[in-house]
C-alpha cells in the first residue's frame, strides 16, 4: 500500500538536511543543491515508495545521480563549476571520514573555500565518489551503481580524488583573506552609513536577495549600498562570523529577528548578498566566530 502524502513528506523532510549537505558538496552551489533535493522529492512522489526498504539510502542515490547529471551538463556547457560557493551554504558541515584519523582531520579542516576549489577541479565521477564515500561514508558498491561502474573502479576514482584533495593545504586559497577583508569592510561601512565606501565594495550589478516572505531582490551597487546602511541601522548586534566556513555577517543572533548575510566575492568585490531569515534555514547554518 502506498503511504499517504503527509507521511511521505514527513519521511522526506527527516532526510532533507543530509540530502542538501550531499548536494552542496557535489555542486558547490546552494541554489543548485536545493534544485537537486527538490528533484529527489519529485522522483520519490512518483515512485512506489512502499517498495523502498532504505529510504535514506534510496534518496542519497537519487540525489547523487541528479548531481552527477548536473555536473556533466555544466562541464559540457563550460559553465563555472560553482556560482555562489562563498555565499550560499545552508548546511552544517557534518563529515564522516573512514580513512584514518590524520586524513579525517585534514578533510574536516578543509571543508571550506579551499576544498571547494579543489573539488571543482575533479571530474564529475571523481567528485561523486570522493564526496559520497569520504564525506558521507556511502559504500563503494552503492556508489558503483550510481556511476554504472564496478566497486573497484569507484574506489579508484575516490582514491584519485583523495590524493588531489590531500595535496592541497586548506590554507592555500590565496583569496580567503581578501574575502574576509571585504566582508569586514562591508560591515564597518554599513555600520557607519558610509554609502560611498559600500559602493566601492560592491560590484556594479550586485544582487541582494532575502528568503523573507514578500521581499524583492535589490540590484545595483547604489541601491544595495543604501539598503545595507539601513539594515545596519535597524539591526541591534551585528558581527562578522564564519557562516558554514565562509566570512559572513550575523545580526540579532539571540533574538527572533536573527538573520545571517552570506556573500559571494569576486575580484575583491561583492557580487551577491543572500540574507537568511527563516528559522529553519538559519538553524541549518553552521555559525562560528572568526579565528
Amino acid at each position: 500500500m502506498q503511504p499517504d502524502n503527509d507521511f511521505l513528506a514527513e519521511s522526506f523532510e527527516s532526510h532533507r538536511s543530509h540530502l542538501r549537505s550531499v548536494a552542496y558538496r557535489m555542486l558547490g552551489s546552494h541554489a543548485e543543491a536545493e534544485d537537486a533535493v527538490q528533484e529527489a522529492w519529485l522522483r520519490l512522489a512518483r515512485s512506489r515508495s512502499d517498495d523502498i526498504a532504505n529510504l535514506g539510502g534510496w534518496l542519497t542515490t537519487v540525489v547523487g545521480r541528479v548531481c552527477l547529471d548536473m555536473l556533466r551538463t555544466r562541464r559540457q556547457r563550460r559553465e563555472e563549476a560553482w556560482d555562489d560557493v562563498t555565499s550560499n551554504a545552508a548546511e552544517s558541515h557534518r563529515t564522516r571520514v573512514e580513512t584514518g584519523p590524520e586524513q579525517e582531520a585534514l578533510l574536516t579542516d578543509s571543508v571550506g573555500v579551499a576544498l571547494m576549489i579543489v573539488l571543482d577541479t575533479l571530474e564529475p565521477a571523481e567528485r561523486l565518489a570522493f564526496v559520497l564515500h569520504d564525506m558521507f561514508a556511502v559504500p563503494f558498491d552503492e556508489i558503483a551503481v550510481m556511476l554504472d561502474r564496478t566497486p573497484a573502479a569507484a574506489r579508484q576514482l575516490a582514491s584519485r580524488a583523495r590524493r588531489r584533495v590531500q595535496g592541497r593545504a586548506p590554507d592555500s586559497d590565496p583569496g580567503a583573506r581578501a574575502r574576509r577583508d571585504v566582508v569586514e569592510a562591508f560591515l564597518a561601512a554599513a555600520r557607519g552609513g558610509d554609502v560611498d565606501t559600500l559602493v566601492q565594495l560592491l560590484a556594479p550589478d550586485v544582487l541582494a536577495r532575502s528568503d523573507a516572505p514578500d521581499t524583492q531582490p535589490v540590484r545595483g551597487a547604489e541601491a544595495v549600498a543604501r539598503s545595507a546602511a539601513m539594515f545596519a541601522g535597524r539591526s541591534g548586534a551585528a558581527s562578522c562570523a564564519l557562516v558554514d566556513g565562509f566570512p559572513g555577517v550575523v545580526a540579532d543572533a539571540d533574538t527572533p529577528a536573527r538573520r545571517a548575510m552570506l556573500f559571494t566575492v569576486r575580484d575583491n568585490r561583492i557580487t551577491i548578498i543572500d540574507v537568511v531569515t527563516t528559522p529553519d534555514r538559519f538553524d541549518a547554518l553552521d555559525i562560528a566566530p572568526l579565528p
